[in-house]
């Protein structure tokens, strides 16, 4: 698509991030453009963005973590491996040109607990990113990333109803 080719983060401890990252790829196939998702962290087929956008042309939604959360001071052998083989998914649908925006989401915290290589990323994006919008999601965006990208959104935390008590609710939070 013309004028495509920019870096954006969202980032921080706000709920929101893959949300942000979401109305961006409806508003992407809503102009024709081709999107790819590509889930680090989240596994789960019952996530109400992968059961959406089965039905949205143009979308497509890779599920490469696990169902389960990610061990971070421990990670399993499993979880890296998956990590990385999500980012060379990534990698190849970029390099391909086979979307016109990709989004990875939960990527800048794979990249912060080291599951994928910050500077391995870095330099593969400043030789591939011509032509595709590229959406990075997740927590501790690592600071060569912020740098680097060309939108950057930080959203904090102020209140949240998980304090209260409130579960995690299909359609809403999952």
């Amino acid at each position: 698509m013309q004028g495509y080719g920019m870096i954006h983060v969202y980032t921080g401890t706000g709920k929101g991030k893959t949300t942000a990252a979401l109305g961006l790829a409806l508003r992407a196939v809503g102009h024709g453009a081709r999107v790819v998702m590509i889930c680090f962290m989240k596994g789960d087929p019952e996530y109400g963005e992968a059961k959406a956008f089965r039905y949205l042309p143009g979308f497509t939604i890779r599920q490469m973590g696990r169902d389960s959360f990610v061990d971070f001071r421990h990670p399993d052998p499993v979880d890296v491996q998956m990590a990385q083989a999500a980012w060379e998914e990534g990698k190849r649908v970029i390099a391909a040109k086979e979307a016109d925006v990709v989004v990875l989401d939960e990527m800048n915290l794979a990249m912060a607990k080291g599951l994928v290589n910050t500077n391995e990323v870095i330099a593969f994006l400043q030789t591939h990113r011509n032509g595709t919008e590229i959406v990075f999601t997740g927590r501790e965006a690592p600071q060569e990333l912020i740098d680097m990208a060309d939108l950057v959104t930080d959203m904090h935390e102020v209140k949240h109803y998980y304090a209260k008590g409130v579960p995690i609710r299909d359609g809403i939070d999952h």
